[in-house]
Formats: C-alpha cells, structure tokens, sequence
C-alpha cells in the first residue's frame, strides 16, 4: 500500500510542478510582451493551463473524496470563466485601442500572395 501512496504523491508533485512551471512561463510573458494582447493572451492560458495541472495535482494527492470533488468543480468553473473573461477584456481593447496599427496590420489575400511571391 505503501509503494501506491508513493506513486500518487509522485504524480501529484509532477502534476503541480507542471504548473508552477506553466505560471513562470506566463509571468515572464506578461512582463516581456509589450502589446496589451499579447500579456492577455499570455496570462489567460497560464492561468487556464497552470490553475489546471496544479489543481489536478492537489486531487491526485488527495484521493478521492469531497475535498477533490470540489476541485474539480474549481477547475470546471475556471476553464469556463478566464477564456471568456479574456476574450471580452481584449475585444475593448481591439474596440476601443486606436494604437493596433503599430502592432498589427489587416491584408487580404490577395495582398499577402502578391508579397510572397515577390519575397519568392
């Protein structure tokens, strides 16, 4: 019984380990990205990904019990509200940014083809 207790321990430390790593990959994309969208994007799938696997990890090492159960309504609750929350955060910037030309650039197809042949 003894090796089983240490195998989920070992996968739960894995599992939260991930997740830490997964916050400081967001953390230093929230500080290196200089436009808005790409810090949103960065902190919405760490927050997404790394809530996920460290919220795993705690389940795995407790077992199966309502204290598990109730983690894994949070990890429902936030997969479903920070990519929602992202996205209506970043369609006021989009709406309301007058500085997006500097960051990025409409073209139609037709334009992009032109370009790559010419790059061709």
């Amino acid at each position: 019984m003894a090796v089983l207790e240490w195998i989920r321990f070992l996968v739960g430390a894995v599992l939260m380990l991930c997740g830490l790593g997964i916050f400081v990959v967001e953390m230093i994309g929230v500080f290196r990205f200089k436009y808005v969208l790409n810090r949103m994007h960065a902190a919405a799938m760490g927050d997404t990904l790394g809530i996920g696997f460290s919220l795993l990890g705690l389940i795995i090492m407790s077992g199966l019990n309502f204290t598990s159960l109730k983690l894994l309504f949070v990890i429902i609750f936030l997969w479903f509200s920070s990519p929602v929350s992202s996205h209506l955060i970043a369609r006021l910037e989009v709406t309301t940014g007058g500085e997006g030309e500097k960051h990025y650039r409409e073209a139609e197809l037709s334009e992009l083809e032109e370009e790559r042949k010419e790059e061709v």
